[in-house]
């Protein structure tokens, strides 16, 4: 296989046929498990709040991402705006759960990959991907042919449709989803998806039946490969203990995790309802020290090799 992935797929015309399909996509849009089934072509907006073009947030090299993306130079990330979620706990409210940034043809992202590639940095990072999988094969499309040569990471919050996975299929080099819970009740309360733990464990092995465990360059930089991410939320240690230990088991004991612990009190957590009582008093602290080791331990016991 050529590297990065999509090289292959420009040399042989499948690239225009995945273009094509994907594009078929948009008429009845199921392209994530929302299956809203809106004509998007023709501007309607579905779950996401997206028509038939991207909503593109923000761009540039970031340097806060894992450190196999950064390097010396940055992660090139593309943040997509509206995201298919509606995690209460959000810190990226203000994009995912708004009209941020500007719709941009397909075109247009690819002037931004290429903007990207020109920056330096050692990767095209698309944020927030899910509910506009087809736009990306459709501007991955016209950076390929326009000289493109960086891996691409697909950095999804994991509600991503395995048969649009599959459309994706050596387009993608590096999948780094976030898998957030294992109880659909708790889906269900905190992202508004009871399905997400179902529908997030089958992306999670198509996507490493797609690339495989995480694999590095000589400068330790990802190459190809699958790295998932773990937040770690307080009170929910037996959620984190079964999607790692699932990890190991189902998907891979060389699976790259990091194990985040990041979160923190945002969006609607902590805030007074109606009555004047806390939203979400659950959650509306950090995760203790003692939960975040209590998650490592958790990997380490599960036969994990590969954690941070």
């Amino acid at each position: 296989m050529s590297y990065p992935a999509y090289l292959d797929l420009l040399a042989t015309g499948e690239l225009e046929a995945r273009a094509t399909a994907a594009e078929s996509l948009l008429a009845a849009c199921d392209a994530c498990p929302r299956a809203c089934l809106v004509d998007r072509v023709g501007g309607e907006e579905g779950e996401c709040r997206t028509g038939r073009h991207a909503r593109v947030a923000s761009t540039g090299p970031h340097h806060g991402e894992e450190a196999c993306l950064v390097g010396r130079r940055g992660s090139g990330t593309i943040f997509f705006a509206c995201c298919n979620l509606h995690c209460v706990f959000c810190q990226n409210w203000d994009i995912s759960q708004t009209d941020a940034g500007r719709p941009c043809t397909p075109e247009e992202i690819a002037d931004l990959m290429l903007e990207l590639q020109g920056w330096g940095c050692h990767n095209i990072n698309l944020v927030s991907p899910s509910h506009v999988a087809p736009q990306v094969v459709l501007a991955l499309r016209e950076a390929a042919g326009r000289e493109l040569r960086l891996p691409v990471v697909w950095n999804s919050n994991a509600y991503d449709d395995p048969a649009t996975l599959r459309l994706l299929d050596g387009l993608i080099d590096i999948y780094m989803p976030d898998l957030k819970f294992w109880e659909p009740a708790t889906a269900a309360r905190l992202c508004g998806a009871g399905d997400y733990p179902e529908r997030a464990r089958a992306a999670v092995l198509e996507m490493h039946r797609q690339v495989g465990d995480l694999k590095l360059d000589h400068d330790g930089l990802a190459r190809r490969g699958l790295l998932v991410r773990h937040l770690v939320m307080p009170g929910l240690g037996a959620e984190s203990a079964a999607i790692l230990g699932w990890l190991a088991k189902a998907v891979s004991a060389d699976t790259f995790v990091n194990i985040m612990d990041q979160y923190r009190p945002a969006r609607l957590v902590g805030a007074a309802d109606e009555t004047g009582a806390v939203r979400y008093a659950d959650i509306d602290r950090l995760p203790t020290p003692e939960e975040l080791s209590a998650a490592r331990g958790a990997a380490r016991g599960a036969g994990l090799r590969r954690f941070a």
